[in-house]
């Protein structure tokens, strides 16, 4: 087994360090008599299709056997009101320096408590899809969110008969189970706009007064990817596809962005079926930091449905849907209105299958990383080859929000911010992360390049563009005597294009390139000014320095 649900009389004797005062309380909730266990994902779709509210398409689920569902089973959608995105000021980490451990343990008790009088559904799925990496997860929640109990069954590997075998031959990890206690009917009076706590050191949290899936999704994988990265993995939020060649070596390519970036369009991408191409995930994985290997963490995706008209092939492969129109077609059926009309950030569970070409492990190492930034100084692509500024890229990705979060009110979407390694979700301090990463570029030899997905000194950068530049590093059209110096910087080098042509000699690039780079700088400041006791390595800084110093 990977992680450890059950306890000999020997280690409840000792101080086990498996447990913790927000672990014991999550954990003894879902014992209660109040609390009714889901045994088969169809159990789970029949629960979901009784909830109040919940709107029975007539559009009919693919692979049912395959998912374990009922034959016949049509696609679900469920709408929610203002709330459409996650809330990440709700969320509280146990062992933040700046929390009080013991207040939030007390808050956690008192509100589920106040649960008590509600009946549970709970269930069993596994995050990670191959024996060198799985962790059983158990979730519980109200059985009011059946839906959501059915959506988080479908995105992550529901533990059946073929979970049970992988997870039996799997690798032993000194760790105990995800435990996640969701109940969006419980609102703790100290934390009106939700309240989330988070014990990741011992695989537990706790969601309450927020109802949006990403909340369940992204909570659970906050949870693996401290434990992977504790266990001597790189924990990535982004998606990882290969090209594989007959004549010369494979190329494994991973992008990292923020959602609405790119990195799910790159990552899917298949050229026409010109090239032998597989799929790894374009959302969750992590990356080997003993032998190089990848393994995804769930096997579906969750999308969003503006991005696939009515019609489109996607929309074949939906499961449930969530804040997305209904309405009646010419024949009298409910159909969904997949645009962002109802509301922003209308979203899916799409099964495996809309990729033919899906894989769960990807032994071979990464062979280039691109961070997808959308920052205006940038032309479409940067090479860096130098570990240290590459590392140090990832760690002030500089992008846009999107309508996945649930931001305050007037805040300006338009906004550059630093977002780490794309990687809001991170339960341990960055520099574990700058860590990871380095190791890639200089253990694994991995390159890195900078993609611009927003608009460079003005001009629109199409996903078309990207799309090629990509295409054209796997395939070698890309020489390295293409690339040109980006004026006198160590290891920095672009690629001319047509209609992006670089002027480093303006004054005006200058200052607007040296603005940005300093906006790096000033977040590694003020991260270290808020994380004292957890500083950024030096050596960041100083390479962000020489650069401003060379600007100006």
């Amino acid at each position: 087994m990977s992680t450890q649900e059950r306890y000999s009389h020997d280690e409840l004797r000792k101080a086990n360090k498996k447990f913790s005062r927000v672990r014991s309380t999550i954990e003894s909730a879902f014992y209660g008599n109040n609390v009714h266990e889901v045994t088969s994902v169809a159990e789970a779709y029949n629960l979901a299709k009784k909830q109040s509210g919940v709107i029975e398409t007539d559009l009919p689920i693919l692979h049912t056997k395959e998912l374990g569902l009922p034959q016949g089973a049509k696609q679900l959608v469920y709408n929610h009101g203002k709330i459409l995105g996650r809330t990440a000021s709700a969320r509280h980490f146990v062992d933040d320096p700046k929390e009080d451990p013991e207040a939030l343990a007390g808050n956690l008790r008192e509100d589920i408590y106040k649960g008590h009088d509600q009946k549970f559904l709970k269930a069993i799925v596994l995050v990670g899809l191959d024996p060198s990496f799985t962790v059983k997860a158990h979730i519980m929640m109200p059985e009011d969110q059946a839906f959501n109990l059915l959506s988080y069954i479908l995105n992550f590997h529901f533990f059946d008969e073929e979970a049970e075998k992988i997870y039996k031959n799997s690798k032993v990890y000194d760790e105990g189970d995800i435990y996640f206690y969701f109940d969006p009917n419980t609102q703790d009076e100290d934390y009106p706009k939700g309240f989330g706590v988070f014990d990741a050191p011992h695989n537990c949290a706790a969601v309450f007064g927020l109802r949006y899936f990403g909340e369940l999704k992204k909570g659970t994988l906050t949870l693996a990817w401290a434990m992977a990265h504790r266990n001597g993995y790189t924990a990535c939020h982004g998606g990882e596809k290969s090209f594989h060649f007959k004549d010369k070596d494979d190329k494994v390519f991973a992008f990292y962005g923020l959602s609405g970036s790119g990195k799910s369009t790159l990552t899917h991408e298949m050229y026409d079926g010109k090239y032998d191409i597989t799929v790894l995930h374009d959302d969750a994985f992590i990356i080997s930091r003993e032998d190089g290997s990848s393994v995804a963490l769930e096997p579906s995706y969750f999308d969003k449905t503006h991005d696939y008209p009515a019609g489109h092939h996607e929309t074949k492969y939906y499961t449930t849907i969530m804040n997305c129109a209904v309405t009646q077609d010419e024949d009298g059926k409910k159909v969904i209105v997949t645009e962002d009309l109802r509301n922003n950030n209308g979203r899916v569970i799409k099964t495996r299958y809309t990729s033919p070409h899906r894989v769960d492990y990807e032994d071979a190492p990464i062979t280039a990383l691109f961070w997808i930034m959308k920052d205006g100084s940038l032309p479409p692509i940067l090479k860096v080859d130098d570990p240290v500024l590459a590392t140090t890229m990832g760690l002030t990705l500089a992008t846009k929000r999107t309508s996945a979060e649930n931001l305050p009110k007037g805040f300006d979407m338009n906004t550059l911010v630093i977002e780490p390694f794309a990687d809001p979700f991170r339960a341990y301090p960055v520099s574990g992360d700058y860590s990871d990463f380095k190791e890639l570029f200089t253990k694994r030899g991995a390159s890195c390049y900078i993609l611009n997905t927003d608009a460079f000194m003005g001009k629109d950068i199409p996903k078309e563009v990207t799309k090629k530049l990509v295409e054209d590093l796997a395939n070698g059209s890309i020489k390295d005597s293409d690339w040109k110096p980006f004026g006198n910087f160590k290891g920095v080098s672009y690629l001319p294009i047509e209609g992006y042509e670089v002027h480093l000699e303006d004054p005006e690039y200058q200052k607007t390139l040296a603005k940005r780079m300093q906006d790096r700088l000033d977040w590694l400041n003020k991260y270290d000014e808020e994380h004292p006791t957890q500083p950024i390595q030096e050596e960041a800084k100083k390479t962000l320095e020489g650069i401003i110093k060379e600007l100006n």
